[in-house]
């Protein structure tokens, strides 16, 4: 069964394609992770796929139906992380995942029950109450991850979740997102962090200006790569500068007189 398929999605915002020709699919128990270089197209996929933008060509389906044709019961399913947290700011935590629970439909009841458990685990209940325009990046960006969580979704695109987060729920969230795929949710998971995709993911998709340059294993990639690591095969398919290198040129650059 596949749940989540892009096919050749291109989307141009000017003459020249954000995205170009990006195809892939995801199956339940799934988790794709999508890298590449700042401008390489991974948040204008994100918007496509989420239903936020429609690509110029190209077409995602869900269930075999295309996304567009009913995006409130494609959004029942879906579980969505943006990159930025922007959250209302005069809502308090517990406000803010009651509104999101209640426009999805959950019980009352199960609901509050759900938000104190959630809150609790991601150590936010000292704060449940607090207006979020208080908190700090990563707290908005654990009560973006329970919003994600609290109608338990099928799918979950994941965009830079780890983003402000501290080590210990970075972490969590680490461990999260490969349990979430051991129990057959499919995870779309953007991030920069290469060591966790590697060892959280189950497919990898590269991208470069807009075009997929890998989409396979990550073992698969480092072996067509000839690397023996995702970080050194991602470096040698998309950036032709030798990394260590150009630090040493700063830091000779820096300590000129």
């Amino acid at each position: 069964m596949i749940l989540l398929e892009a096919r050749n999605i291109v989307k141009c915002y000017t003459a020249v394609p954000a995205v170009n020709g990006v195809t892939f699919s995801m199956e339940p128990g799934e988790v794709l992770g999508c890298l590449g270089p700042n401008g390489s197209g991974k948040s204008t996929i994100v918007r496509v796929l989420t239903g936020l933008i429609q690509p110029t060509s190209g077409e995602v389906f869900s269930g075999g139906a295309n996304i567009q044709e009913n995006l409130v019961a494609y959004r029942e399913q879906l579980g969505y992380v943006p990159e930025e947290p922007d959250l209302y700011p005069f809502l308090s935590g517990w406000e803010y995942l009651e509104l999101v629970g209640t426009l999805r439909g959950l019980p009352r009841a199960a609901l509050k029950e759900k938000i104190g458990d959630m809150l609790e685990l991601f150590s936010l209940s000292p704060a449940k109450y607090v207006n979020i325009g208080t908190y700090s990046k990563g707290m908005r960006q654990r009560i973006l991850l329970i919003a994600a969580l609290l109608h338990d979704p099928a799918l979950l695109i994941l965009d830079e979740p780890l983003s402000g987060l501290d080590v210990t729920s970075a972490l969590i969230t680490k461990n999260l997102i490969k349990s979430l795929g051991e129990r057959g949710k499919a995870v779309f998971y953007c991030s920069h962090v290469l060591e966790v995709v590697e060892k959280v993911c189950t497919r990898v998709m590269i991208l470069r200006q807009g075009k997929v340059l890998a989409y396979a294993a990550s073992a698969e990639i480092q072996e067509r790569a000839g690397q023996s690591s995702l970080e050194d095969s991602f470096v040698h398919l998309v950036d032709e500068r030798d990394a260590v290198r150009t630090a040493q040129d700063i830091i000779y650059v820096m300590e000129a007189a």
